[in-house]
């Protein structure tokens, strides 16, 4: 299995954080490692760090697997992945036994159910990641789970009730968007919820990229479709659910959390048509309350024109400019102009703020789970772009919350 693929190059930069503020997100301090709760230390053992299972051992999976150890508060304890070459190699890195390794379909329950766990990071396909946190939060573990949280709306409806059984059961329940880690993106956002672009009049919001790289082999087994899941519309959702919800869950910020009226639009399968079945280009129209539209676009596929994901909200006194790895600001006059910042590490620097708050979290016994139901908006966001583009009709809200519409991966004759 691998990971959700990270935001185009093009658009994020490789330059290295700088050693103050790496040290920031990282350190830990007493107090932090002396509030873990019992349950955790217990498990943890005496050196008081968080015991993690990691699911999903891909690209991203063994990147974000490294951010984790390198912390200083997680001890990595066991590994899940369908492909017994990427289990090896990341067990290999991080000296696991045999018993801590984990394949085939059902990969993820075999690593819950071996116990000795506090806390599990699903890095997988986002097909599974409902299934996968519902079985972890039963089985009393804490939960960090990549974007997109599910692929069709039971499995976002899943992952909210998993949310909220985590908060039940006392259990951290994490969701990793690095926008929302970032203090350029926080305080725009703040100062645009308090009025300083004043009513929002409309908006854009776009992802264009190149194309992804192949995983494996192309071909039509579920085993080639899952090396290359990111092409699969079951096992990702599609483009605008698994990459592009990034620019959405922006745009989904902006509004404050107001669900869209409608969406209408269209897309396809244009240019990138030799692997999978994903469209490669989407074009949609959001209609929030109030006669607010909301124009979307997106692109993954190579072509000689510039990239980004990159959100425009013009408002009666102002605009909020943002980008993914790029500019982050409010124009506007007088107290509206807010200067912001440039977010080019944002990818790293995003994913390490949120492992570092997942590890307080945890410590602090804090199960408020606040970016859960946000996230699923985005998630339920996306889906509807993806449902008004498929059937070239007008879709309304209430259509995509009472959806039953799921998605199946066929992968039965799979070993489990």
């Amino acid at each position: 299995m691998n990971s959700s693929h990270e935001p185009p190059t093009e658009n994020v930069s490789t330059a290295s954080i700088s050693r103050r503020r790496f040290l920031a997100q990282t350190s830990l301090g007493l107090a932090t490692a002396s509030t873990l709760n019992a349950t955790t230390v217990l498990g943890a053992g005496a050196s008081g760090k968080i015991r993690l299972g990691v699911i999903g051992c891909g690209g991203r999976g063994s990147w974000i697997t490294n951010l984790f150890n390198e912390h200083g508060g997680y001890e990595i304890a066991g590994v899940a992945d369908f492909f017994q070459d990427r289990v090896d190699t990341v067990a290999t890195k991080f000296q696991l036994k045999p018993e801590q390794t984990f394949t085939g379909l059902k990969c993820a329950e075999k690593l819950i159910a071996k116990g000795g766990l506090d806390a599990v990071a699903i890095i997988s396909p986002p097909y599974f990641h409902p299934e996968q946190a519902r079985a972890a939060v039963e089985a009393g573990l804490n939960v960090y789970v990549a974007k997109p949280i599910a692929v069709d709306v039971p499995g976002a409806k899943s992952i909210e009730e998993s949310g909220k059984l985590a908060t039940k059961k006392g259990l951290v329940f994490q969701v990793d968007f690095q926008t929302r880690a970032n203090e350029f993106f926080t305080e725009a956002m703040k100062r645009v919820h308090a009025g300083a672009i004043g009513e929002i009049v409309f908006g854009e919001s776009s992802y264009q990229c190149g194309r992804l790289s192949l995983k494996g082999p192309i071909g039509t087994t579920p085993e080639a479709r899952l090396r290359n899941w990111a092409f699969d519309i079951a096992l990702s959702g599609d483009i605008i659910v698994e990459q592009n919800i990034h620019t959405l869950d922006v745009m989904n910020w902006a509004m404050n959390h107001v669900p869209p009226v409608r969406c209408s639009g269209t897309g396809g399968r244009k240019v990138r048509v030799d692997v999978g079945d994903c469209w490669d280009n989407f074009q949609l129209t959001y209609e929030y309350p109030n006669k607010v539209g909301v124009a979307f676009h997106s692109r993954q596929f190579d072509c000689d024109a510039p990239g980004g994901i990159i959100n425009k909200m013009y408002g009666s006194k102002g605009a909020l400019l943002t980008e993914y790895g790029g500019n982050v600001m409010i124009r506007g006059a007088g107290d509206a102009f807010y200067r912001g910042g440039r977010t080019n590490a944002i990818y790293k620097e995003g994913t390490q703020t949120n492992i570092k708050t997942f590890h307080e979290l945890v410590g602090k016994k804090d199960v408020s789970n606040a970016t859960v139901p946000i996230s699923v908006r985005s998630n339920l966001i996306a889906i509807m772009g993806r449902m008004a583009a498929y059937t070239g009709r007008t879709v309304t809200w209430d259509e995509v919350i009472k959806s039953e519409e799921k998605l199946d991966a066929r992968l039965g004759s799979m070993k489990a």
